[in-house]
């Protein structure tokens, strides 16, 4: 039990978690980690910054079971990988984003995967159970859904979470052991 408790240690000592962030107690988080202000983050949700560290941005919503992943990169690179989330996206139950390079306001419905070859730009939607394995860089407001994921352009950028976010931060707090803050808030992304 000793050594349980001193990885955990070990491992929270790279943990950044921004004044107003709600991150539940029971979420899985390993390695260099940044978590912004007004993010949530949802019991069993796991972030895991394997290969390097992983900076997540404000007002983002981490559901349970979804994964963030920094893996490791290809065998011909050199460079540890940064992985940058950015502002209000939400990671639906069972979804999976290794991207590198995540803009504002996307959304990965329920058991979406992007691997780390794929840049999402802003205000995309990638459709239940729709899998972006080969390198791209999706362009804004784009929706991939259905089972041959199929694409289409939005004529309106998708509305952040807000009222989502609120309920959130009302509620996990009430039914659930929170990690406290232990940075000041965030502004802006990190350099890299």
């Amino acid at each position: 039990m000793t050594s349980n408790m001193s990885s955990s240690i070990g491992r929270r000592s790279n943990l950044k978690i921004a004044s107003g962030a709600i991150v539940c107690d029971e979420s899985i988080l390993k390695g260099d980690i940044t978590i912004g202000t007004g993010t949530v983050v949802h019991p069993r949700a796991s972030i895991l910054a394997e290969a390097g560290p992983i900076f997540i941005g404000e007002g983002n919503i981490i559901e349970e079971m979804a994964t963030i992943a920094n893996r490791l990169p290809h065998p011909e690179s050199d460079m540890v990988p940064v992985q940058i989330i950015g502002n209000y996206n939400v990671f639906e139950v069972d979804s999976t984003c290794e991207s590198h390079k995540v803009g504002d306001n996307n959304i990965l419905e329920t058991k979406a995967y992007i691997s780390q070859d794929v840049e999402l730009t802003n205000g995309c939607v990638i459709g239940t159970a729709c899998s972006l394995v080969e390198p791209e860089t999706v362009s804004e407001n784009t929706v991939i859904y259905g089972s041959r994921c199929q694409r289409r352009e939005m004529n309106d950028k998708p509305f952040p979470q807000v009222g989502q976010l609120d309920y959130l931060r009302r509620i996990l707090p009430s039914y659930h052991h929170l990690r406290k803050p232990n940075v000041k808030s965030m502004k802006g992304e990190p350099t890299v």
